[in-house]
């Protein structure tokens, strides 16, 4: 994998409304941790932000990271460890970077795809259904993958393809349980069935949750810096 690299700023403003400030002016305030040591604020260029995340690698590239006034380090590797955007405009408003080691294994996830066609589907006009997008792995940061190839070519329909049917790269370990099903191929039948059977008497219907990212409105950093509320007073007894 190659290294993005990503030029940052020591960012001395702090709080809620000065990060504001700096977001106007087309910067996005940001922190590095690393244990054992103190964090890191920074600012980065919300462009040269944009443009790293914007590879194969997705989230998931390593960056190279050089902190103008930095005195304790000439680079930094650091990985995502969180992105908070505006949910309305779709824009960069704060980043969380880990710093690492390349010699030391983290855990990522990565997505996993098809390769080649199944005979199921190809063949017996069955319906190909994904039923796991994204798998946890561990590896050093170097051997991260973009995704996870799994081959279907020999799935017919009622087969099924799970975590050990699939091969990782070399240096890649996945830590989903092996029996879980990533694949299979069913009749176009009970496809449309399973579709269209309605919820049980009395169950509410809710779309089905894909995925989810977490949106933080504030960071850690601005709610720490935020005064403490004042504990809710006790219920009064009412009069008789």
């Amino acid at each position: 994998m190659d290294f993005i690299e990503l030029k940052a700023n020591i960012r001395e403003e702090k709080g809620k409304e000065l990060n504001k400030r700096l977001r106007a002016t087309g910067l996005v305030p940001g922190v590095v941790y690393r244990k054992g040591e103190a964090t890191l604020s920074l600012k980065i260029d919300s462009k040269n932000l944009a443009k790293a995340l914007h590879t194969d690698a997705g989230e998931n590239v390593i960056i190279k990271l050089f902190v103008e006034g930095d005195k304790k380090k000439k680079e930094r590797i650091v990985v995502i460890k969180e992105l908070q955007k505006d949910p309305v405009k779709d824009l960069l408003v704060h980043v969380d970077l880990n710093e690492i080691s390349l010699t030391e294994t983290l855990k990522v996830k990565v997505p996993i795809v098809s390769k080649g066609e199944a005979v199921g589907v190809k063949q017996e006009g069955g319906v190909l259904q994904h039923v796991m997008w994204e798998v946890e792995v561990e590896c050093l940061p170097t051997n991260i993958p973009d995704k996870i190839e799994a081959d279907i070519s020999n799935l017919k329909i009622g087969d099924t393809l799970s975590i050990k049917d699939i091969k990782p790269p070399e240096g890649v370990k996945i830590l989903a349980d092996l029996e879980s099903i990533v694949f299979s191929v069913e009749h176009v039948k009970a496809v449309e069935e399973a579709v269209a059977a309605p919820a049980a008497e009395g169950e509410a219907t809710e779309p089905e949750l894909i995925r989810e990212k977490k949106e933080k409105e504030e960071t850690e950093e601005e709610k720490a810096e935020a005064p403490a509320k004042p504990a809710k007073e006790e219920k009064k007894e009412e009069k008789k």
